[in-house]
């Protein structure tokens, strides 16, 4: 399994507003880019935090990717992932809809009620007790082929998945707009590391549109 992270940030780090509002921080360049990333993978994975904030609905936006896909023995859409301890993910949600399979990955601190009602949209990994294992979670996912990971956010997700050593890549958009605010939430959330810090290394940098695009490697610890 090749699991890619990714993100983007403002020029000072931030994924949104204090409010956790969806902010444009990228271009059409990045946004094709991104589909394209899409596109090329098996799966694309949220927390149930994105799920609650933007809706999303995960799915390749552009008809030749859609196509590239079939024409390789391919659904034309990835499966989505929703990681979701306690079993939020709101069951009207764009991401459950029938476009395309759906893993809601939830931990036994889940309802049986609402376990059961997700069951009914789509399908369900139960890993861990309080929150959700990423490691079982995952390796039920590459049981079911599902090799080529994207994970789109958000921060809480991707510290969680570093500080599982799950992460192989991490692409970075930098837009240039200032967002600010102490309670805007970052690139990687959570309790922070505080020793045994992820080291990364670049691979790439490259100018898109007003922005940069960093793609950086997870390094051995």
């Amino acid at each position: 399994m090749h699991v890619v992270v990714n993100a983007a940030m403002s020029a000072d780090g931030k994924l949104s507003s204090r409010r956790r509002e969806q902010i444009a921080i990228s271009g059409d360049e990045d946004f094709a880019r991104m589909d394209r990333l899409r596109a090329d993978s098996d799966a694309v994975v949220v927390g149930v935090g994105t799920v609650l904030a933007d809706d999303p609905h995960l799915t390749v936006k552009d008809e030749s990717l859609i196509d590239e896909r079939r024409d390789r023995g391919e659904p034309a859409h990835p499966a989505r992932v929703v990681v979701d301890s306690t079993g939020r993910t709101p069951l009207d949600a764009a991401v459950l809809d029938d476009t395309a399979t759906t893993y809601v990955c939830t931990s036994e601190r889940a309802t049986i009620d609402d376990r059961m009602d997700l069951s009914n949209r789509a399908e369900l990994v139960t890993a861990g007790d309080d929150r959700v294992d990423l490691l079982r979670a995952f390796a039920t996912l590459q049981g079911q082929g599902l090799e080529r990971i994207m994970v789109e956010g958000g921060g809480e997700l991707i510290f969680s998945l570093f500080e599982a050593g799950l992460v192989d890549e991490l692409r970075v958009f930098v837009g240039p707009k200032v967002i600010g605010g102490r309670d805007a939430p970052t690139l990687a959330d959570g309790e922070g590391f505080v020793a045994d810090f992820p080291i990364l290394e670049l691979e790439s940098l490259e100018r898109v549109g007003e922005g940069a695009l960093l793609t950086w490697r997870t390094a051995e610890r």
